[in-house]
């Protein structure tokens, strides 16, 4: 009777260590999953905030000695907010609009000069994505994956 209850012991013993050793391998694959996830969606937010910021800057620069009533140089910057809609922070989208109004209001102002540009920029006013670079860090450094977590 002893020679049953040491090997049922023993078995015991060895389904306990095989469902230890499986648990463990186990939730190291899925936190090492969702870690690479969490990369690969923090890599899309930045791709995502730096196509933003080229486009922006480009049509800002253009707005300074440009005149227009034509949309359709805004239409990739628009795109790339409803995008932003999708995945990021409502601080983020806010900013984001924020710089798109201020594009277009630059494109409806007079053209201006070399020395009038100069001007702005050591005003600090031509620094119109400051709001939009911090809630995109804030955004970054929190981990926030989604608008609806």
């Amino acid at each position: 009777m002893d020679a049953y209850i040491s090997a049922l012991m023993g078995l015991a013993g060895i389904a306990i260590g095989s469902l230890t050793s499986f648990a463990s391998t186990w939730m190291t694959h899925r936190s090492q999953l969702r870690e690479k996830y969490r990369e690969v969606e923090i890599a899309k937010r930045e791709k995502l905030f730096s196509d933003f910021i080229a486009e922006a800057t480009r049509l800002f620069g253009d707005a300074l000695s440009h005149q227009k009533d034509d949309v359709s140089d805004l239409v990739l910057l628009y795109a790339l907010v409803a995008q932003m809609r999708l995945i990021s922070s409502r601080p983020v989208v806010n900013a984001a609009e924020l710089a798109m109004a201020r594009i277009v209001e630059t494109y409806l102002t007079p053209n201006l000069s070399l020395s009038e540009i100069r001007d702005l920029a050591r005003s600090g006013a031509m620094n119109f994505l400051l709001d939009f670079g911090e809630a995109c860090r804030a955004e970054l450094a929190t981990g926030r994956l989604s608008p609806l977590r």
